[in-house]
């Protein structure tokens, strides 16, 4: 019986042993083969921004060329509307554009209406309702 116990006590001695070489050297390479891993992650992730960036900056290039090509068919419209009211802007054609622009605009405006005395009516209608007469 005394055998059998020295017997089991040499064998887990010799196992801890090993336990602990295997852990001395394979904890460094672990660790080296961690940060390898690591690193290639990284890189795998700015290059994948890096595309991203790219494609993005391109798609931007390209709205603003669409953006110029309709600005200057706006501005052909535009000329060509100055010319069918021979060559001026008249007071009346300048009024309607300003509220067709108007009618672009994601704002809300505020306009002051002159009235018989040329004071304006301020703040009507902007809680919602119209003042009630008396």
């Amino acid at each position: 019986m005394y055998r059998l116990k020295v017997k089991h006590i040499i064998i887990l001695v010799v196992v801890v042993v090993a336990f602990i070489g295997i852990a001395m050297f394979g904890m460094p390479v672990y660790r080296v083969w961690s940060q390898e891993m690591k690193g290639k992650a990284e890189l795998a992730e700015a290059e994948q921004n890096r595309r991203i960036k790219i494609e993005e900056a391109r798609a931007n290039l390209e709205a603003e060329k669409l953006n110029a090509k309709a600005e200057i068919e706006r501005a052909k419209g535009a000329a060509e509307a100055i010319k069918i009211e021979n060559g001026t802007l008249t007071q009346t054609y300048i009024q309607y554009l300003w509220v067709r622009n108007q009618n672009n605009l994601n704002e809300k405006t505020v306009i002051y209406i002159p009235t018989e005395a040329n004071l304006p009516i301020l703040e009507a209608g902007r809680r919602g309702s119209l003042p009630k007469a008396e």
